[in-house]
């Protein structure tokens, strides 16, 4: 059986060494005291006592105890400590993210994405100054654009066209989803697809390589 004393006492110190460059100090988390299902620990020099299953205010999460060791999760990782040891947790760099589009047989950029959570196909065209759609897909998107749009005119290939300027909740293409994003709804069946345009893309990194166009989130 082991005395108190030995519980709180402090022995071991272990580093946790991440895959990839650290962005800040990471926070220190000491274990001070094992039970079954349950953890004394020193976070940045704040006693608590840990449940399994209960995370911190710090994301410190004791995922298993016993009188023996722990098993915490600190930033998405698994670490085991001994009882009276040290753990520092290191936050790693967030990863942006991206999203990579290839040509069609046609020579064109095209993919599947989303508006207000709804499925769209989506055909890239840089020259498009907005997102824009025909009435027929703003209506299967439940876009009531004439009562919520600004009418307007714009200039199509082969003519003029009414149309109505509109913002859309969200547009999401991949894992970049972007909110409060402008898009325009012509009157007629133009265009045929949706065109994913500048009001979408001019928010994020594009890097062209000829067959492969890379959509990238800014930090």
């Amino acid at each position: 059986m082991m005395t108190l004393s030995r519980i709180f006492r402090v022995l071991l110190v272990l580093w946790i060494a991440t895959l990839s460059p650290l962005a800040q100090a990471g926070t220190d988390v000491r274990v001070v005291g094992l039970f079954s299902e349950r953890a004394v620990v020193v976070i940045d020099g704040r006693q608590q006592i840990l449940r399994v299953g209960e995370t911190t205010p710090e994301g410190v999460r004791l995922i298993a105890a016993d009188s023996e060791s722990a098993v915490f999760e600190i930033d998405g990782e698994e670490v085991s400590a001994r009882l009276d040891g040290r753990v520092t947790a290191r936050k790693r760099t967030a990863k942006a993210k991206e999203f990579q589009i290839s040509r069609n047989t046609s020579g064109m950029f095209t993919t599947v994405g989303s508006i207000n959570g709804l499925t769209v196909s989506f055909l890239v065209d840089t020259g498009a100054t907005r997102v824009s759609m025909n009435a027929a897909q703003a209506n299967r998107l439940g876009i009531d654009f004439r009562v919520v749009g600004t009418p307007m005119m714009v200039t199509t290939a082969s003519r003029m066209e009414r149309a109505w300027g509109v913002t859309l909740d969200t547009v999401k293409v991949g894992e970049l989803n972007l909110r409060n994003v402008g898009a325009v709804v012509l009157e007629g069946a133009q265009p045929a697809q949706t065109l994913l345009g500048m009001s979408y893309l001019g928010r994020l990194e594009m890097t062209n390589t000829g067959r492969l166009m890379t959509l990238r989130k800014k930090y």
